[in-house]
């Protein structure tokens, strides 16, 4: 996940100012989500740069929107400021990647199991048409295709679990959530295998099983965990977390 020396924060990536115009949410608001999207889409990579100069001139706004939203972003844990060198795209320690897979393996599993017990049949429904979207991506081996269709599973799998706790926790790791998730999703292969252990949370959900719904959404976790550990080069072992036991 390193990146090349002084890489520039943008690259060749498209003038985002036009978006700013479309939508009415507040500026800084507007450049944050500009920014938390670039990160979690990986166009911006983990240790690259963020130029305060070259965001100014590709988001068109002042200087003080550009460092409040960095400072916004983190607080959220994507980005983080190094002493005379400033703003990069955090790189997540494997302690901090462990940890928040854990969390998520232990939550997510809640969430399903608790589909199980609060879901009308428009929810199943819905996460079925949701689960056919990843799957239709999977088949190609499309990592993007898998990643937008998952995050809509998972919508779904919230909305029907009817926790707003759960959502509450999960939502303040959401970005980080994303990375780490196109991270594994990089893998040779993972699309497909992830795409099973989806399918396997689903058929324990329609069958009204909630022990094994909750296993499965538990395994698909850990499962995402080793292979984005494998990804980064890093042991599971190594990270004195638990996200990769089980």
């Amino acid at each position: 996940m390193s990146s090349p020396a002084e890489p520039s924060a943008i690259g060749e990536a498209p003038d985002l100012a036009p978006q700013l115009e479309r939508v009415a949410a507040p500026l800084r608001t507007q450049v944050s989500d500009l920014l938390r999207r670039e990160i979690v889409e990986m166009r911006l990579h983990p240790g690259q740069r963020l130029v305060e100069r070259e965001l100014i001139e590709r988001i068109g706004v002042s200087r003080t929107t550009i460092r409040e939203a960095l400072r916004e972003l983190a607080a959220e844990g994507l980005v983080t400021t190094i002493p005379q060198k400033g703003a990069i795209v955090a790189i997540p320690s494997p302690k901090e990647a462990a940890e928040v897979y854990e969390v998520r393996a232990l939550l997510e599993g809640l969430a399903a199991r608790e589909f199980v017990g609060n879901a009308s049949e428009q929810d199943v429904e819905a996460l079925r048409r949701a689960m056919a979207e990843v799957s239709r991506a999977g088949k190609k081996d499309d990592a993007d295709g898998v990643l937008r269709g998952k995050n809509r599973f998972y919508d779904v799998l919230f909305d029907g679990a009817d926790n707003a706790t759960i959502r509450s926790i999960l939502g303040g790791l959401q970005a980080r959530v994303a990375v780490l998730r196109a991270t594994s999703l990089t893998a040779p292969g993972r699309p497909r295998q992830s795409v099973a252990e989806i399918q396997a949370i689903v058929d324990a959900i329609e069958r009204r099983d909630a022990d094994a719904a909750a296993a499965a959404a538990s395994f698909h976790v850990r499962q995402a965990a080793e292979t984005a550990f494998r990804q980064i080069g890093v042991a599971p072992e190594s990270t004195d977390g638990g996200a990769a036991r089980g």
